[in-house]
């Protein structure tokens, strides 16, 4: 296998019979109806859920998360999913939201982009009793109105509905996170730079790897960057880059057959030699001996 597929929802849509707005969101009533993976798929939707019963779990990005009851989970686009499984009495709901419709919903949203993120490092989250009660109420009026295909306004009132949601799940990340004694008082601008400089890292990582780059693409010096991203995230921007290098050749030395100079290639390294010193450099091991492991 040279190529990690991803996860396809017209492909999950035809399978199931659930309700849905064309391609854009599927909403599964019951949790196990998610393919329970037997190889790798990467994320080119957003998975928002809640487990009520039972147990389950998954890898991203090769890092192992349980699931328990009041638990709520976000998986965001451009992830790797290596395996998900469920004990036979989990039961919950969860919502696939395609990329195109998830950037409408937050044409809606005002500093929600910085949770997101928050929650790409914690991607599952406990909830109190009323935060359950209050997302459960909203995915069943979701669910109501994505079967009522004959009303007029289903997809308008569904992302409304979802902008509402993703605000008190917003919420409830940063009381995980406070709570946890992660920063969140930090000032909006530092947070909006912040914000800005991972979607960079997210969409240029395997071809730029240098904090000037970055910081000549958002109008500011490598100094004022560094300073903000170390205030904001307690890591460096170089610690961002190395993670988001590093964790897409540990993907690819895992989940596929590549040669290790075809994963330098991809990732623009000048030679497999330059990649191995990197990754060394970086994990403890060389890739040759990271892929014995595996």
């Amino acid at each position: 296998m040279n190529k990690i597929e991803t996860v396809s929802l017209d492909r999950l849509r035809e399978k199931h019979e659930i309700p849905s707005i064309g391609d854009d969101l599927l909403f599964f009533e019951d949790i196990q109806m998610i393919p329970q993976l037997d190889e790798p798929r990467r994320m080119n939707c957003i998975i928002i859920g809640i487990c009520t019963e039972g147990e389950g779990g998954y890898t991203l990005n090769e890092n192992r998360f349980s699931i328990k009851p009041g638990d709520a989970l976000i998986l965001t686009e451009g992830q790797i999913v290596n395996e998900i499984w469920m004990s036979d009495n989990t039961k919950g709901y969860a919502m696939l939201i395609s990329r195109n419709y998830i950037d409408e919903v937050f044409k809606e949203l005002r500093d929600m982009s910085s949770l997101f993120l928050l929650a790409r490092e914690h991607p599952i989250f406990p909830l109190n009793s009323i935060e359950i009660a209050k997302l459960k109420q909203y995915l069943d009026i979701i669910r109501e109105r994505l079967k009522n295909e004959d009303y007029r306004f289903r997809k308008e009132v569904v992302r409304l509905l979802l902008v509402t949601m993703i605000y008190d799940i917003g919420s409830a990340i940063m009381r995980v996170m406070n709570n946890s004694g992660h920063e969140g008082n930090t000032n909006s601008k530092a947070k909006r730079c912040f914000v800005q400089f991972i979607q960079l890292v997210e969409q240029h990582y395997k071809k730029e790897r240098r904090v000037s780059w970055y910081a000549n693409q958002m109008g500011l010096t490598p100094k004022y960057l560094s300073e903000i991203i170390s205030s904001t995230s307690k890591r460096t921007p170089n610690d961002w880059i190395d993670k988001y290098v590093t964790t897409e050749i540990r993907n690819q030395l895992s989940n596929t057959n590549k040669k290790i100079s075809e994963i330098a290639e991809d990732l623009h390294f000048p030679s497999q030699s330059f990649l191995g010193k990197y990754f060394r450099e970086n994990v403890g091991m060389s890739p040759s001996e990271y892929r014995k492991k595996k």
